[in-house]
């Protein structure tokens, strides 16, 4: 009787231990995932925060200004803007195929 005993507590200790280290490991997959998610949303809002604060998507791409001495530099500007801004949208696009 008293090996049945032995065998009882040490069977209970085994579980005892499995479920601590079971729930030990849900809570470690689960604060990794919110990490994840995380900085997958900061990523995202990296994307749409630059182009909102250039105002790149102020002018469509076919809008021009008159070309005089010194809109010739804003306009080489709103170009290479609307350049990046198509840039984001391609890699937005790939990332939400992805």
């Amino acid at each position: 009787m008293a090996r049945q005993q032995e065998s009882t507590s040490a069977t209970l200790a085994t579980l005892v231990s499995g479920a601590v280290l079971g729930a030990a490991g849900l809570g470690w997959w689960l604060i990794s995932e919110a990490d994840r998610r995380r900085r997958l949303r900061y990523k995202r809002s990296m994307l749409y925060a630059p182009r909102m604060q250039d105002g790149s998507e102020a002018l469509g791409p076919g809008e021009r200004q008159p070309l005089d001495a010194d809109s010739q530099l804003e306009a080489r500007v709103d170009q290479l803007n609307a350049a990046i801004a198509d840039v984001r949208k391609q890699l937005e696009d790939l990332g939400s195929k992805g």
